[in-house]
C-alpha cells in the first residue's frame, strides 16, 4: 500500500469530512481514508495499481471540495 496526503479545503464541518471520507473510500484501491477538518487534508491509503493521485483528487472536487498539490 502507498499512503499519500491530499489537501481538502472547502470542509466546513464533520459532515463535510463525511463525505470527502466516504467518497474516498468508495474508489477501488483505497483501503483507508483519515479526513481532518482541522488540518485540511486527507490521509489516503491506496493500492496505486488500482487507483491514481490525480483519480483521489478528482473524487474530492467531484463530492464538492477543492483539492490542490
Amino acid at each position: 500500500m502507498t499512503e499519500v496526503m491530499i489537501k481538502v479545503s472547502g470542509m466546513s464541518c464533520g459532515g463535510c469530512v463525511r463525505n470527502v471520507t466516504g467518497v474516498l473510500k468508495a474508489l477501488p484501491g483505497v483501503t483507508d481514508a483519515e479526513v481532518s477538518l482541522d488540518e485540511g487534508v486527507a490521509k489516503v491509503s491506496y493500492d496505486p495499481g488500482n487507483v491514481t493521485v490525480e483519480q483521489l483528487r478528482q473524487a474530492v472536487i467531484d463530492a464538492g471540495f477543492d483539492s490542490q498539490d
